[in-house]
Formats: C-alpha cells, sequence, structure tokens
C-alpha cells in the first residue's frame, strides 16, 4: 500500500516538474506557477488516469486500519482490569482459562443471538477458553432496562446468570426491562430485591465504563469481540473465532 502511496507523490511531483518546463527552463518557475495553474495539470491527470484515486484511498484505509490497530492495542494494553475484571461481567466457560474472548453483546442484538451457539460450541471444544461478556445495551431503551435487570441479577443470584443470560437472550421478540424481571422472578429472584439492586450507581457505572471502553476501542455495534490484542467486529461466526482461537492454543 504504501507504494500506492510513493507512486502518487512521484506522479505529482512529475506534473510539477512538466509543469515547471511548460513554463521555460527557469529554476524558479516552479514557484511561480500559481494554485490554478497546478490544480489544472493535476485535474487533468486524475480525470485522464481515475484509477489513482483508487489507489491513493486504497492506501488511506489501509492507513487507518494501521493506526486504528495501534490505538486498539494500546487502550487494551491500558484497561486489562476493565475488561477482564469489570463488575456484573458474565463469565461462561473455564474460568480459568488461558484464552479469553471478550464480547460486547445486547439483548435485542438478532446476531448476538444466533453468536450464542457459536460460543457454545468453541466452549464445548475447547477447555483452555472462556467468554467475558459485557452488557452493552445500545439498541435502545429496553435494551438498557434489560441489561440492567440481568445485572442486577448476577449480583444476586451468580450461580443462575449463565442460564438467565443464555435463556434471555434466546427469547423471540422484544427484551426489555419487564420481560427481564418476569425471567428473573421465575427462576427465583426476588422481584423488590431486584429493583433495590436495579438502583446501585455502580451498574451505570459499568454501563458507562462500557461504553467509553468500546469508544476508544471503535466498537459501535455487537457483537464485538476482543481477543488477546485484537478487536474484531460484528458476527464473524465459528470459523474465523475458532481460527483464532487455535492460533492461540498454538502459541501457548
Amino acid at each position: 500500500m504504501i507504494n500506492y502511496l510513493t507512486r502518487s507523490n512521484s506522479i505529482i511531483a512529475t506534473l510539477l516538474v512538466t509543469a515547471s518546463l511548460v513554463h521555460g527552463s527557469n529554476a524558479f518557475a516552479q514557484e511561480k506557477l500559481d494554485k490554478e495553474e497546478i490544480g489544472k495539470i493535476v485535474r487533468e491527470y486524475l480525470i485522464e488516469n481515475p484509477e489513482i484515486l483508487l489507489e491513493v484511498q486504497t492506501a488511506l484505509e489501509a492507513k487507518q486500519q494501521q493506526e486504528l490497530a495501534a490505538t486498539q492495542a494500546q487502550t487494551i494494553a491500558s484497561n486489562k482490569d476493565q475488561i477482564y475484571s469489570a463488575p456484573y461481567q458474565i463469565v461462561i466457560g473455564n474460568p480459568d482459562a488461558d484464552i479469553k474472548i471478550v464480547e460486547f453483546f445486547d439483548y435485542n442484538c438478532g446476531f448476538c443471538q444466533r453468536a450464542l451457539t457459536d460460543m457454545e460450541i468453541m466452549l464445548q471444544d475447547n477447555p483452555n477458553l472462556k467468554f467475558v461478556l459485557k452488557e452493552f445495551p445500545v439498541l435502545g431503551e429496553g435494551s438498557l432496562e434489560a441489561s440492567r435487570v440481568s445485572m442486577a441479577f448476577s449480583k444476586l443470584m451468580p450461580e443462575k446468570i449463565v442460564e438467565f443470560h443464555k435463556e434471555l437472550l434466546s427469547m423471540a421478540g422484544l427484551k426489555d426491562g419487564a420481560r427481564a424481571m418476569q425471567l428473573a422472578v421465575k427462576m427465583g429472584a426476588n422481584e423488590a430485591d431486584i429493583n433495590a439492586e436495579m438502583e446501585n450507581p455502580k451498574i451505570i457505572e459499568t454501563i458507562q465504563g462500557t461504553y467509553e471502553l468500546a469508544n476508544n476501542l471503535g466498537v459501535t455495534g455487537t457483537p464485538s469481540y476482543i481477543i488477546e490484542n485484537e478487536v474484531v467486529f460484528g458476527a464473524v461466526g465459528h470459523d474465523q473465532l475458532d481460527a483464532k482461537i487455535k492460533s492461540l492454543n498454538e502459541q501457548n
């Protein structure tokens, strides 16, 4: 990609030299070219060679991706406690596993619902793996209320949170506070206790911290994952995630 930028810079330099020759051999002729003349020369060349624009765009995107990856790696390195040990997170799999996948999810995300099967298969096939699930309610007020109920339930009944999570995420239709509360009570929670814990300021602080972390990582949707120093966007499916896990297993 760097070659594309170099080539484009060389082309522009050539255009400027050519322009100076058109105006005479004076060594300072290039400096005397006004912006309108230079712009006209460059414009004509680009119209005749439009593929250069695609090359420059490709090079720019590659540079931006490199910069984003570097920023993400730095953010991950600086926020390990918040990423892996924040309160109210749901941990599924081997709690002592060396390999961890962090997933940002929303209870109303259909792709997260489908990704649940991928997670279960991967955990079954990889005993040295755990998923750390972060509540990331981005799909409206219903999602936020469902997450608050879920987080309160995880505090009061941690032994049942995995079952609660899977059942709530698997439900058809909109998930909101009322449906999440109905499930929590069905599983043995006291509604008054859930309501009280939902008012715990640490719940909102945790959600806000997740929003901030996601923003710093460039995460805007669900599901998104952190795997070691890499951020993976979207429901990429079992095969891609599993390939990354196998690579990490080989390194270990």
